[in-house]
């Protein structure tokens, strides 16, 4: 029996990858870990806590996810229902690492406070989100869309006060750039509102932004923040060469929750295989797939 493993294979005159080896660099390819600040994941969704019909519901889905990191709104979650559950007991803190939210907050003073108050959950707690916040210094309670100004601000003051701040953002470059340049460790442009199912609106915007904040820094997450509807949406996203896709509402107001999780988990997956393959260029007119050259006389 042959002992030497061989990794490439004689077809022809090409030397074909071995399929067991293409499906090993495959997987890490896709699976390079996406670094964030001080943390790493291997997973590139980001999922989100709230809106579920029941904790029993919202652990499934996170579990069929495979995201290794979620998101809980400080402000805005009713950590005990009314049965006297606690949400973090639906939740392996030591499988997931938290991200503390801001929603809710109207002010660069409130989503400070706010912030400061999830670290000290999660230090108590020992979780490694301890250290760092997604800022949401919200506009109007109608769009839901970031105030700039305020938003600036916050950074600002959770940057000096040691924080690692992820920043929910419009898909604006100029206001992008602003934000990383104060120290943010993550910029995260909104494919649309909250909540809104819309997806990607403007994927012109989403490409500008991401020239923008890793030009001289091409490995600096952006990840696109809101809006999602649906699979395809987190696909289109990550097609476009963002680094991950925090989303909740998709999946938690889904008619089945677990099997959208599920979803959305492969559209990421796949979204990212696609990127990094490279899409053929768009064109006008049509290109035969069998050369027109040497054809065959009949």
């Amino acid at each position: 029996m042959q002992a030497r493993f061989n990794i490439f294979q004689e077809s022809g005159d090409c030397a074909a990858l071995h399929p067991r080896l293409f499906f090993a660099l495959l997987s890490c390819i896709i699976h390079v870990m996406l670094k964030i600040g001080s943390h790493t994941f291997q997973s590139r969704l980001f999922v989100g806590t709230g809106k579920y019909t029941s904790y029993d519901v919202m652990k499934q889905a996170l579990e069929v996810s495979g995201s290794e990191c979620i998101t809980v709104a400080v402000r805005r979650e009713r950590l005990v229902d009314k049965e006297g559950r606690n949400l973090l007991d639906y939740i392996d803190t030591k499988r997931y690492t938290i991200l503390p939210n801001t929603a809710g907050c109207f002010s660069a003073e409130e989503a400070v406070r706010v912030a400061r108050l999830g670290r000290e959950i999660l230090e108590q707690m020992q979780n490694p989100g301890a250290n760092w916040v997604k800022l949401e210094c919200l506009g109007d309670t109608k769009t839901l869309l970031p105030d700039p100004i305020e938003t600036v601000k916050a950074t600002e003051i959770l940057v000096k006060d040691g924080f690692e701040v992820l920043v929910y953002t419009t898909d604006d470059p100029l206001v992008a750039k602003r934000i990383k340049n104060c120290g943010a460790v993550s910029v995260m442009p909104a494919g649309s509102p909250i909540g809104s199912g819309q997806g990607i609106l403007n994927p012109n915007a989403i490409r500008i932004c991401m020239e923008y904040l890793k030009e001289g820094d091409p490995d600096y997450p952006v990840i696109v923040d809101a809006g999602v509807g649906a699979a395809s949406d987190v696909t289109l996203a990550m097609e476009l060469g963002v680094d991950g896709v925090l989303l909740n509402t998709a999946i938690a107001e889904a008619k089945n929750p677990a099997a959208m999780a599920e979803a959305m988990k492969y559209a990421c997956e796949s979204g990212r295989l696609s990127y990094l393959a490279g899409r053929i260029p768009k064109k006008l007119y049509a290109t035969a797939s069998s050369p027109m050259e040497n054809r065959v006389g009949v």
